[in-house]
């Protein structure tokens, strides 16, 4: 038989399954099966031991032959130590074909009363031993389909009973040939289809695997972003996240916000170093840290030094650091304490149309990471009666100004304050300032932008 180079198809023969599985190497295609072959239950209790002990693994397979269509190689015998599992995308099996001996006759009579059975019984014993016969065959196809899970199977029957053919394509087998209908072109034909087919149907399942894990990162990536806590105050918060890796919900930049019992509202923003999922789980940790932290009573410099010493113990490596900005915001919301460790210092604009301001900068310290001993000032900032205060990330400012395919100047401090200044002398507050902000920013830097973005805003209106 040749394949479709007109190369010669090796044939390799195994008397058990034990022996089939040491010769599914890469080189095997697919696995051809008789399902005639007899099984345990047909050779009483002795030809069952010494079917076990021949086969080695209690396969009820007894001297019959499993063939392995394979490429034109000349067959050298079974590789010893071979690992049935190994490699098996191009994998091919073998054909069971039955053996020399006769299968046992059906009993007439039972022994030990004497008594002679009558033809009723006798049919039902021989219906019995038929379907147990079937199961026996489709146990067989079953053990197959274990052992070799990625190779394609073939059924060889007799023909005579349909419903078990089928039984076999729908238990696994990629198709069925019925003996006495064979020919060379009729069998080449079938296992090129049927590896093709088991081909397809593990690349569906691997894409199934695929978008269901993509759906499961999803949900826990959705339950890591931050929910917040303002309940019984009177500011308005709105935050907008995108994280620059590919189809991520998650990445190194965080945020949050909580009130505390005594009404202080504290909001904190931050950013790891990086892009990848490590940096996404480092950010996580960190914000959990800060909230248990705040709600502890810690802010200021205690807050941020017992941060670092959770970075310096999360990190995966030294070098790697994080921006943060906190700002505790006082009960009557006309003051707050803010700390900077790294990070750029928050946009703030006052009542009456008052053009927005960075607030200063002078007064901060180091990012976290950097310096064992650092300290972090806190300076104290009037707010009024009505303000907004904008807090970001780095990836905001870090976008590039569009001016052809050699523009690289990058938006900047000044960039973004000149958009956001814009928006709110045009009336954007709130959701609407932040969607605008963003967008103006994607359509300056000629696309998405490629680091992470954060922006939380908080507005005070008395």
């Amino acid at each position: 038989m040749l394949d479709e180079c007109g190369r010669p198809v090796k044939v390799r023969t195994a008397r058990n399954l034990t022996e089939a599985a040491r010769l599914l190497t890469d080189d095997v295609h697919c696995i051809l099966l008789d399902l005639s072959l007899p099984c345990d239950d047909g050779g009483g209790e002795g030809a069952d031991r010494a079917d076990r002990a021949e086969s080695g693994d209690g396969v009820g397979v007894r001297d019959g032959r499993v063939r392995v269509q394979g490429d034109g190689t000349p067959v050298r015998g079974a590789r010893r130590g071979t690992d049935a599992a190994r490699g098996a995308d191009a994998a091919r099996g073998g054909e069971a074909v039955p053996g020399g001996g006769p299968a046992s006759e059906p009993a007439e009579a039972r022994e030990g009363d004497g008594t002679h059975e009558s033809g009723g019984s006798r049919e039902g014993d021989g219906a019995r031993e038929g379907k147990a016969a079937e199961s026996g065959e489709l146990e067989i196809l079953r053990r197959v389909l274990r052992m070799a899970p990625r190779h394609a199977v073939l059924a060889l029957t007799d023909g005579a009973d349909a419903e078990r053919d089928a039984d076999a394509v729908r238990v696994g087998a990629q198709d069925y040939l019925i003996r006495d209908e064979l020919d060379g072109r009729l069998l080449t034909r079938a296992i090129r289809y049927a590896v093709e087919r088991k081909r397809n149907d593990l690349a569906q399942r691997q894409l199934t695997e695929t978008r269901l894990r993509a759906q499961e990162n999803a949900r826990l990536e959705r339950g890591l972003l931050p929910r917040p806590l303002l309940e019984g105050s009177e500011l308005r918060f709105a935050a907008r996240y995108r994280p620059g890796r590919s189809r991520a919900l998650l990445g190194g930049d965080f945020y949050d916000t909580v009130r505390t019992p005594d009404g202080t509202v504290h909001a904190m923003i931050g950013d790891v170093c990086g892009h990848g999922p490590d940096e996404a789980a480092l950010g996580v940790e960190l914000r959990i840290a800060w909230r248990a932290l705040t709600f502890a009573g810690l802010c200021g410099d205690a807050l941020l030094s017992t941060l670092q010493k959770v970075l310096e113990h999360e990190r995966a490596s030294e070098e790697i650091f994080a921006t943060l900005c906190t700002v505790d915001i006082a009960s009557d919301g006309r003051s707050a304490g803010v700390c900077l460790a790294g990070h750029p210092s928050p946009l703030f604009a006052g009542a009456g149309g008052a053009a927005p301001r960075l607030l200063p900068y002078d007064e901060s310290g180091p990012a976290l990471g950097l310096l064992p001993k650092a300290r972090w000032p806190r300076r104290q900032v009037t707010l009024g009666r009505s303000w907004s205060l904008m807090m970001y990330t780095d990836g905001l400012i870090e976008g590039r100004l569009d001016e052809g395919a050699g523009g690289r100047e990058r938006l900047g401090l000044q960039g973004m304050l000149d958009i956001v200044s814009h928006r709110m002398a045009g009336g954007a507050r709130g959701e609407r300032l932040l969607d605008a902000t963003m967008n103006d920013v994607r359509r300056l830097n000629g696309g998405e932008l490629t680091d992470d973005v954060a922006v939380l805003l908080l507005d005070r209106d008395c």
